[in-house]
């Protein structure tokens, strides 16, 4: 059944809208560990699935060949953000700002990403949470089974290419 559930999360992953699929190098629960090009990324959608014609919520971790991203957290909300809302990560019960432009929300740098992962490899969940346009709750939850192998196997993925 989990296995099901991770090529589920992963052929969602490859269905993005790109140019090309990333290629899927692990996945395991709810999390996939994808290559596209020098990026490599632990990705996962949210727990509720968006309806047809809506945007459906992810959240990743990127790795990149270069080392400019090891580690950088990154989550699509199901909804725009209202302009200068604070954007919360919540990994378990610990709380994490992020920064936020239109219905994208990312990590504010190094300590704090690693500051994530560590918590993610803890906890059983996380949500992001916001505010719409009109005021109104974002909240996106998403299960962590199988986290730890998708962000270990995106780290190795990135190293192996910078050895390229």
């Amino acid at each position: 059944m989990a296995m099901k559930v991770a090529l589920g999360v992963a052929l969602a992953m490859v269905s993005l809208p790109a140019i090309a699929a990333p290629q899927i190098i692990a996945a395991r629960g709810r999390w996939a560990a994808l290559q596209d090009g020098a990026l490599c990324e632990a990705a996962s959608r949210s727990l509720l699935a968006a309806p047809k014609g809506k945007i459906q919520a992810r959240a990743g971790i990127s790795f990149d060949a270069s080392g400019q991203r090891r580690g950088e957290f990154a989550a699509r909300l199901s909804r725009p953000v209202r302009d200068g809302s604070t954007v919360m990560l919540y990994v378990g019960n610990l709380p994490f700002l992020l920064v936020a432009r239109g219905n994208m929300a990312w990590s504010r740098g190094p300590a704090q990403e690693a500051a994530i992962v560590d918590a993610i490899r803890i906890w059983g969940g996380m949500r992001v949470e916001a505010r719409s346009p009109g005021g109104g709750r974002i909240v996106d939850r998403y299960g962590l089974e199988g986290a730890p192998l998708a962000i270990d196997a995106a780290a190795a993925c990135a190293a192996r290419l910078a050895k390229r």
